[in-house]
């Protein structure tokens, strides 16, 4: 009887239009229904903070050079997962993320936990020659990133076209996102303090690159890759009481 049916359906255009529409129409409910009760599946987070200027354009420089095509930002809920990486991601973890860099292919390992895991100085030495410090790595050397300055200027309309898409920037942080770069990657500088003040006390200022007066894009991607799963806490607290949340600088 299906396969009448079936031969039915396909001798008849309107018919045969009609069953495509309805199988879309299922597979369309499935997708886009669990939108209008998203508030109530993303968890709060009261302490979500914004990626700085510089963050973002590491976060950009990561997007660039590929490497989310070899390392996923997603923990999975599995028990493997969980103890080898941290706790599992939660969505509001990537709120304010475009694009959002969840996805599957581990090539490299899960980088959803990196921030904190490692210094400064193991960042750069192992971008700029990954087998000096994990000698079994098939990664690529990103050695041009220590040499190669990072644009200030246009980091400002980085900011407002996140903005224009639901990132809550301030005109205050979209006029000073260069200077806010500069002082991030400098922390002698006159321009440190105004980093804290626009992003919070729990932003990293820091010569990432061991470099000071300059701001590569190593600086960028390394101040990135610091605050990987740091933006808010989260998903530690799902996981455990705030006393017993681990160091993320150990």
């Amino acid at each position: 009887m299906g396969e009448r049916l079936h031969g039915k359906l396909e001798r008849t255009a309107v018919g045969f239009m009609l069953a495509i529409v309805v199988a879309g129409s299922v597979g369309g409910i499935v997708e886009i229904a669990p939108l209008f009760t998203i508030h109530e599946t993303v968890e709060d987070a009261p302490d979500m903070r914004l990626y700085t200027p510089l963050e973002t354009a590491g976060r950009d420089i990561y997007v660039r050079e590929g490497c989310y095509a070899c390392h996923s930002q997603m923990i999975r809920t599995l028990r493997d997962e969980v103890e080898r990486y941290g706790p599992y991601s939660l969505a509001v973890e990537s709120k304010y993320d475009h694009p959002m860099l969840w996805g599957s292919k581990r090539t490299g390992p899960d980088l959803a936990r990196i921030g904190g895991k490692y210094s400064d100085l193991w960042h750069v030495a192992h971008l700029i020659n990954p087998r000096d410090v994990v000698p079994e790595s098939n990664m690529p050397s990103y050695r041009w990133l220590a040499t190669t300055q990072l644009e200030l200027s246009d980091l400002g309309g980085h900011l407002a076209a996140l903005r224009a898409v639901g990132v809550p920037y301030t005109d205050e942080m979209i006029a000073s996102a260069a200077a806010d770069a500069y002082g991030q990657s400098n922390p002698d500088s006159d321009q440190s303090s105004g980093v804290t003040e626009r992003y919070g006390d729990a932003t990293e200022v820091s010569a990432f690159d061991g470099v000071k007066n300059t701001v590569t894009e190593m600086d960028a991607l390394v101040a990135y890759l610091q605050v990987v799963g740091r933006l808010t806490k989260a998903a530690y607290e799902n996981t455990a009481a705030p006393e017993q949340m681990p160091d993320p600088n150990n």
